[in-house]
């Protein structure tokens, strides 16, 4: 590139940078060394991004070769690279130019810097994001560069072993910067027997809080990579573009313009197939199909009205009919409230069904409580006792309480305390007992004091003795406590009703998940 300085530098603050579903698209060499190619696949590639509603950067990349080059190659080179870069080079006013266009077409201005004087360079041209290729990755004077430009960073990775993207990691953590990974093979192109789209899942298992993307370098007419990546849970993919002409032919890996418009179009697909990563949308569609498919019961014999009914006074067959009672609903011991007839379809207001279990709430939330703490990847062991808290009484338990895990209790003690989603600790203190709360999984919300805190994993909260505090979930959480000795008289409510509870009535005990401890 040829160096004329322009300054055009916008201060970026460190505050979070969203990476999310980025598309990044490589100009590279493409432009061949001219303005007017350039700008024809800027305004081609605009279009596509326009028309697919895509959120997209067009990404450069800057080389100083007057100093990048060694000066005994600047002339008559043989090696390969070099020829490609002495013949695409262009003015840093030609690259102006282009980057005018980017921005005027309102996509995100994206900047590959190989040497130092290019980091200052892109900053200074106004670019957004610095792009780190994975031949830079051990580059450690270039990185230092990049990580005091004060603008976010995409990382690519091919190449590197887990230790290396460690230390990558734990260098641009430490400086305070906002960025992102890349799994990348650097194969051009990349078979897909060498695409190990398993890592992406592997670094967002590693790195969480970090967003997790794919550089890419396949065939641009194979689309199920794109489609794989994104179900494995990448948030920015990198694929490069061009154009071709009577006289310019692309390389085996870079995408024309109708190549893009596919792989847009399979990347978009594919997060419309996978959906959502919480609570899934149920349709009233898909409700009513299996609405359909459902067994009803029906009278093995005519029986009078107030008999109590058995699974050998009834039957399940199909079709269902209109407000029948079908076999999930089904209770044994259900009493009928009018007389039916064989054969004929008991009605859910043929009957009175029996009353649930007092207990039934706890044995629903073991469900619950072993899902989530599947979730967080958390493992127990096979040793532990459990306290389900229910301070307003078991059927309000999915309200008012929460599981506590028991797991020492000596002069210091250790608890894993879980609440399911909406669930509330009421507000207590304790006189003897020093706490601390640290998140593992969720997000907590607790009052200390009248202080309203909000935790998230990793987060730690100190109760002293004699300070009231309550906490609560909205979604579900894991928290541990580690404190000074538990003693089972030392709990304080505000609400004077559950202080004059005996502990028993406001906690059920068991033994690991208490399978045959909890009565009906």
């Amino acid at each position: 590139m040829k160096k004329e300085r322009v300054n055009n530098r916008k201060q970026k603050s460190l505050s979070g940078y969203d990476f999310s579903n980025l598309l990044v698209l490589d100009l590279a060499n493409n432009h061949q060394g001219s303005v007017k190619h350039g700008s024809t696949i800027i305004k081609e590639t605009a279009k596509i991004i326009r028309n697919l509603k895509v959120r997209a950067g067009i990404k450069f990349q800057f080389r100083q070769l007057n100093t990048f080059i060694h000066k005994k190659h600047q002339t008559n080179s043989k090696e390969d690279y070099i020829k490609r870069f002495k013949s695409t080079e262009m003015s840093l006013n030609d690259y102006k130019t282009l980057l005018d266009r980017v921005k005027k077409e309102k996509i995100i201005p994206i900047c590959t810097p190989f040497d130092e004087s290019s980091v200052d360079i892109a900053a200074d041209m106004g670019f957004e994001i610095l792009k780190i290729a994975s031949c830079s990755a051990k580059d450690w004077p270039l990185l230092e560069k990049i990580s005091n430009s004060n603008l976010p960073v995409i990382i690519s990775t091919g190449g590197l072993e887990m230790h290396e993207i460690d230390n990558i990691v734990s260098f641009f953590e430490h400086k305070g910067v906002d960025f992102a990974i890349m799994h990348c093979v650097s194969v051009y192109p990349s078979p897909n027997d060498l695409l190990e789209l398993n890592q992406i899942e592997r670094l967002i298992s590693r790195y969480p809080g970090i967003t997790v993307g794919w550089s890419t370098h396949e065939d641009p007419n194979n689309l199920t990579p794109v489609s794989i990546a994104v179900a494995k849970g990448a948030k920015i993919f990198e694929r490069h573009i061009g154009l071709e002409t009577k006289k310019i032919k692309l390389n085996q890996y870079s995408s024309t313009p109708k190549q893009l418009k596919k792989w847009i179009s399979a990347y978009k697909e594919a997060i419309k197939i996978c959906g959502s990563n919480n609570q899934k949308n149920i349709t009233n569609i898909e409700k009513d199909s299996l609405d359909q498919l459902r067994r009803g019961v029906f009278a093995r014999r005519s029986i009078k009205k107030g008999t109590k009914i058995y699974s050998n006074d009834i039957y399940f067959a199909f079709p269902y009919q209109s407000k029948q009672l079908d076999s999930e609903k089904w209770k044994p011991g259900s009493v009928l409230t009018k007389n039916i007839l064989a054969d004929s379809p008991i009605k859910e207001a043929d009957l009175r069904l029996p009353k649930q279990p007092k207990n039934l709430p706890l044995k629903h939330a073991i469900h619950d409580v072993k899902a989530l703490l599947n979730e967080a990847k958390i493992i127990l062991g096979d040793e532990f006792k459990i306290e389900y808290s229910h301070h307003h009484g078991i059927k309000n338990f999915h309200k008012t309480g929460a599981i506590i895990i028991n797991c020492i209790n000596r002069e210091y003690a250790k608890k894993i305390i879980i609440q399911l989603p909406g669930q509330k600790h009421p507000k207590h203190y304790h006189k003897r007992k020093e706490e601390t709360f640290q998140v593992l999984y969720g997000i907590l919300h607790s009052d200390l004091n009248g202080t309203h805190k909000t935790l998230h994993p990793g987060d730690t909260l100190l109760v002293q003795p004699g300070v009231w505090h309550s906490f609560w979930t909205d979604d579900g959480c894991i928290f541990e406590e580690v404190s000074t000795t538990h003693f089972d008289d030392d709990s304080f409510y505000k609400d004077k009703k559950i202080n004059n509870m005996k502990r028993e009535d406001r906690k059920t005990f068991v033994n690991h998940w208490g399978r045959f401890e909890i009565p009906d």
